[in-house]
């Protein structure tokens, strides 16, 4: 397995811009923020786009997309929370569904990752959520208002704990049906 790939570069950029972004937004630096909000957006459409291209797929490079992603969009919205413009729980709920989703998936173990689509839609919620304060900040909008970002990450923090509540419920089903079938043989 090759870890040195553009694939993986691209992902490790995303993850390299989280930090600065973080500190952007904490300093209401807006250009700043958007600008490496842009880079983490278009690192992540590209990345996978460039590992299929180059024959580059892999399950480490898997790993380490959504584990770019999951990075970018928590310290992003904590910084965002820390202003008091999405929910504080939200940044916590992400990398806690992130845990689960990747050790439920056996990812560590070399395992491909099993995303359910409620978790890739709110996969996609983080970034836009993120993105929706940070966008309309650079640009010096009103647009939406900062209670419907709120708004938006109250609703996210709900369906991130209905899909964490609903890979628990199918993971323990599984341990049920394993534990039947070892007790049957």
């Amino acid at each position: 397995m090759q870890l040195l790939t553009w694939a993986n570069l691209l992902s490790a950029l995303r993850l390299a811009a989280a930090l600065p972004c973080a500190y952007a937004v904490s300093i209401g630096n807006h250009w700043l923020a958007a600008a490496l909000f842009v880079v983490a957006v278009v690192t992540d459409v590209a990345d996978g786009r460039v590992a299929r291209w180059r024959g580059e797929v892999s399950h480490f490079g898997g790993l380490l997309d959504h584990s770019s992603d999951a990075i970018f969009v928590s310290v992003t919205l904590a910084a965002l929370a820390a202003s008091g413009g999405v929910p504080a729980l939200l940044p916590v709920l992400v990398i806690i569904s992130f845990v689960q989703y990747t050790l439920d998936s056996r990812a560590l173990t070399g395992q491909a990752l099993r995303a359910s689509r409620l978790g890739r839609w709110n996969g996609i919620g983080y970034f836009v959520l993120a993105g929706v304060p940070i966008i309309r900040d650079a640009l010096d909008l009103v647009w939406p208002p900062s209670a419907w970002v709120m708004a938006a990450g109250w609703l996210l923090v709900v369906s991130t704990l209905i899909s964490m509540a609903d890979r628990g419920h199918a993971f323990l089903r599984s341990r049920r049906s394993k534990d039947r079938t070892t007790v049957e043989d």
